[in-house]
């Protein structure tokens, strides 16, 4: 079924007596090795909209005037050194727009990436990775928020896989990246990343593969 089909579609008010259809975004939290990226892509193949992972952060360079660079360095990072944002907001100088003023350059990194969440909402329907679209869109009437996560042995023996790693480094990497997730989400928004309450939907990916764990996503946008 294409997205585009009116039973998957969401409604907000618009006016007396009139409707609109809103855009459906799917916004994916993932823990690290649980293939929540591949899981967006491929919903995203079969709904016949686009993924926005990486793809994002080109979008707010362009959006915002601020350098590529900035976004791939701060990519889901919170990164609260201050040498590093003086350096950082030095090398983006004549790069960013007014509109950000004397704002810390992580707070202008991510309040950039917030508005082009809001524009991409906006303008189509979609699946987002990351980058707290959950809380970006947390009033958009077309909002499914999922969490996707794993069995620990899972999601270390996928990475080992997926990365050529052994399994130490695997887990290590695992740890890192879940560590530096959790801290950017939990600083720039009011929840707690990979909590349950704070997502409509959870899915072990471990149970139920990356196959099952779209089908359940599409069930759950059938219920909306």
């Amino acid at each position: 079924m294409r997205y585009n089909d009116n039973k998957s579609a969401g409604y907000a008010a618009m006016g007396k007596g009139g409707f609109y259809m809103a855009n459906r975004v799917i916004t994916i939290g993932r823990s690290t090795g649980s293939g929540g990226r591949e899981i967006g892509q491929k919903l995203a193949a079969e709904l016949g909209i686009k993924c926005y992972d990486k793809e994002l952060l080109e979008r707010a360079a362009k959006d915002s005037g601020l350098c590529k660079e900035i976004f791939e360095n701060h990519d889901e990072r919170h990164n609260g050194s201050f040498l590093y944002s003086l350096v950082m907001d030095t090398y983006s100088m004549g790069h960013a727009s007014s509109i950000y003023g004397d704002m810390p350059l992580n707070q202008k990194v991510f309040l950039a990436q917030f508005e082009t969440i809001k524009k991409l909402a906006e303008e189509e329907s979609c699946v987002i990775v990351g980058r707290c679209a959950d809380y970006a869109l947390a009033e958009h009437p077309g909002l499914l928020s999922v969490f996707v996560h794993g069995d620990k042995h899972a999601r270390i023996a996928r990475i080992m896989e997926v990365r050529n790693l052994d399994a130490k480094k695997a887990k290590d990497l695992i740890q890192k990246t879940d560590k530096q997730r959790s801290s950017y989400y939990n600083y720039y928004t009011s929840k707690q990343w990979g909590a349950s309450e704070s997502y409509q939907l959870c899915i072990d990916s471990s149970k139920f593969g990356i196959a099952g764990s779209v089908a359940l996503i599409k069930s759950a946008l059938n219920l909306l």
